[in-house]
């Protein structure tokens, strides 16, 4: 007990000396026999004392409330994977709950439980009431739940009974100031079940042309029996393939398609359910390809005339896909300035007057840029750190290729030196020139392992189809010697004796991507060949399509995934100026289109300012395809509008890979200093909760004053005194 009036001990002293003082100076005159004098004072005193007391507020200093009432969450997972029931068992959910019984009774009398169901979320749930419907379980967000509902309040433990198959967005973490037990429902293997484990789309290598759609699967408890994988587009049957297995290792498949450019398609793998599986939702699984969208724009440089020049320019105009602007530089002028020929639209005609754009908001105009036998003293330092911003920031495409823009000094020293993915400084020589019949002899070019499969290379419908049209091309003029690959970069293909002489190089650089032909003369490619040969077509527009596809819109709709139905998801939208600056006062509006054509409008806030980035969160209630478009305005100019087609419920995360995952489990619980058991191992949780509990808080402070005791002692002592005074007759 403490007084929570604060005084010294002297003064404490002081009041009950001076209460004894005023008590015994009522008394010192009185003419009553001496024993009666004494009572009188004591009775006195004591009064004075209590209401001396009383306004000095005797206290008690105790815990927190919640100290003195030891709770127990116990979280048992309702997610659809707790419906699987193991080796022909009882459901997962229905051991969870027998094992939430079970503590309950183990540690009645010592410590209060309280029962929350999780899945998406979580919330106070009788154990009879709980059905296995969550779409996902959230254990993250469980855990914040329960630490924003007990705040200030003592936890002795939390109890966390699932099947450890986490999908929170970001995993599971601890945000609990108390142990957390978790108990591990389910099998730790697969006893028999057939999983799509993974699928993907690459890229497009042509509009009209094909992508490949990869896919990993794994059967485990069938022993040998093959896997038959049926692939549909949009709902039409597209192909059906017999794979081989191994018993419980991942085999893949790879299909060739030819998607739709008009509109989204939604490829779907397919493997019948047989008997004894213990899931049946993981046999299934999509993936969207979005059509193409706008042309790409695309810049040709070309230092000089040539045929070069007019067979790559005649490829590329006649690809649809492809906006072609082109410069050529003609020759001089009598006081020695360059004169260009320039192809254009009207609007960009004038941009391209002097041979290459003078500044970052003309340049970043366009998709991809090509320099053909352009040397670095063509441009100004200014425009060359343009384009190297144009690849990092604008996510723009440049390739480069001609003897003039890779002979001697080439662009090493300049802006693009990194940005090119070969190294321009460390090579020796100048082209190497060869007879055609001693070309031929070499092999012209070789597609490497990374070319046969890469969607800029890739033009066959298989990896040995593009290798076979590669090597079959007529041999080069000459090819230059170029530098090694900078670490990351890709070479596609070589030529020479050996195959080492790189030909094709890539790598992305920042936002955008970057190639080097290193040949000489590839019209001969098509000169060479028959009429009806398009393999030089092919070639060039595959990657200029390649290098122009990365590319940035001022207004973008940053990629999603496949979200689950019925959860929500954060859309991110990237919004730039003119010259890809980020833009921190934009009013950006969303527009989300359902699978069943309700749209509605939501306004997305900043989040990133240093990079432009705003946020709107989204709901995604159905399955299907979604229409997401954002457009972005600032003091009523429009900055532009970006569009992304998401596909929801391409994967059921929740049951990918339904084993017991222990792994989640036994991290949760050692990050807290907590414990992992299976439901046979309950006994080891109940010792644990009874040690000492720790809450965050002041301790409170109970008034010993308020109460009927306090008041019924004064009314007494008052009363007794006065009836004394009364019978020796004093008023």
């Amino acid at each position: 007990m403490r007084f929570a009036v604060a005084l010294p001990w002297w003064g404490y002293a002081l009041v009950a000396a001076a209460c004894m003082a005023v008590a015994f100076g009522t008394y010192a005159g009185a003419r009553v026999a001496p024993g009666m004098r004494a009572r009188l004072t004591v009775l006195r005193a004591l009064a004075l004392l209590l209401l001396a007391a009383a306004v000095l507020r005797p206290v008690r200093v105790v815990p927190p409330a919640g100290v003195r009432d030891r709770l127990v969450p116990i979280l048992v997972d309702v997610s659809r994977s707790m419906r699987i029931a193991d080796a022909q068992g009882p459901a997962r959910l229905q051991r969870a709950i027998a094992a939430a019984r079970d503590l309950e009774g183990r540690v009645a009398g010592s410590v209060r439980t309280e029962v929350w169901a999780f899945g998406d979320g979580a919330a106070r749930t009788p154990l009879d009431d709980m059905q296995a419907s969550a779409g996902r379980s959230d254990l993250r967000t469980a855990l914040g739940t329960i630490a924003d509902h007990y705040r200030g309040r003592p936890l002795a433990g939390v109890v966390v009974i699932s099947d450890g198959g986490d999908t929170s967005p970001a995993g599971a973490d601890a945000p609990v100031a108390a142990p957390v037990f978790t108990v591990g429902i389910g099998e730790p293997r697969i006893t028999r079940d057939r999983e799509i484990v993974g699928m993907t789309a690459g890229e497009p290598r042509l509009a009209d042309s094909t992508v490949d759609v990869q896919v990993s699967a794994v059967s485990t408890g069938f022993g040998t029996q093959p896997l038959q994988l049926t692939l549909t587009a949009n709902g039409r049957p597209v192909d059906v393939r017999r794979v081989p297995v191994v018993d419980g290792a991942p085999v893949s498949a790879v299909f060739t398609v030819s998607p739709d450019p008009a509109v989204p398609t939604v490829y779907r793998v397919e493997l019948p359910v047989s008997p004894g599986e213990i899931a049946a939702e993981n046999n299934t699984r999509s993936v969207l390809v979005e059509p193409p969208g706008r042309p790409r724009r695309l810049l040709l440089v070309e230092g000089a005339p040539g045929y070069e020049h007019t067979f790559l320019k005649r490829a590329l105009a006649h690809d649809p896909s492809l906006d072609v602007d082109s410069v050529i530089r003609k020759g001089q002028t009598d006081d020695g300035q360059p004169t260009f020929f320039v192809q254009a639209a009207a609007s960009r005609a004038a941009a391209l007057a002097a041979g290459y754009p003078r500044t970052r908001a003309e340049l970043f105009t366009y998709d991809a840029v090509v320099f053909g036998n352009v040397e670095a003293s063509f441009f100004s330092r200014d425009q060359l750190d343009a384009t190297a911003a144009f690849v990092a920031a604008r996510g723009g495409g440049l390739l480069v290729l001609g003897g003039r823009s890779l002979e001697r000094e080439g662009l090493a020293g300049t802006p693009l030196d990194e940005v090119l993915p070969v190294d321009m400084s460390d090579r020796h020589g100048t082209p190497a020139r060869v007879s055609l019949a001693a070309a031929a002899a070499t092999g012209a070019v070789q597609l490497t392992p990374d070319g046969a499969s890469h969607p800029a290379t890739r033009i066959g419908p298989s990896a040995d189809d593009a290798r076979r049209r590669w090597a079959a091309l007529p041999a080069l003029a000459s090819v230059s010697i170029v530098g090694g690959p900078r670490p990351g970069a890709q070479v596609l293909a070589t030529t020479g004796a050996a195959a080492d002489r790189p030909l094709v190089t890539v790598q992305r650089y920042g936002q955008g991507r970057a190639m080097v032909f290193a040949g000489e003369a590839s019209w001969r490619w098509r000169m060479m060949l028959p009429a009806a040969d398009t393999t030089y077509d092919t070639i060039w527009r595959q990657m200029t399509r390649w290098l122009a596809r990365g590319a940035l819109d001022p207004v973008t709709v940053a990629p999603l995934g496949s979200p689950t139905p019925g959860t929500s998801d954060v859309v991110s939208v990237l919004v730039r100026d003119r010259e890809y600056a980020p833009v921190r006062d934009a009013e950006v509006q969303v527009a989300i289109s359902s699978p069943s054509g309700d749209e509605r409008r939501i306004t997305a806030t900043l989040a990133d300012a240093a990079d432009g980035r705003y946020e709107a969160p989204v709901r995604f209630a159905d399955a299907g395809v979604y229409r997401v478009a954002a457009d972005a305005r600032r003091g009523g100019e429009g900055l532009g509008r970006g569009e992304r087609v998401v596909l929801a419920g391409g994967a059921d995360p929740e049951m990918a890979d339904p084993r017991l995952n222990e792994a989640v489990l036994r991290r949760l619980a050692e990050r807290t200093a907590g414990q992992y058991v299976r439901p046979d191992g309950l006994a080891a949780i109940p010792p644990r909760l009874a040690g000492p509990v720790t809450v965050d808080g002041p301790p409170e402070l109970q008034d010993l004053w308020h109460g009927a005791w306090s008041l019924l002692a004064l009314i007494g002592l008052l009363a007794t005194e006065w009836t004394w005074r009364r019978r020796v007759g004093l008023a």
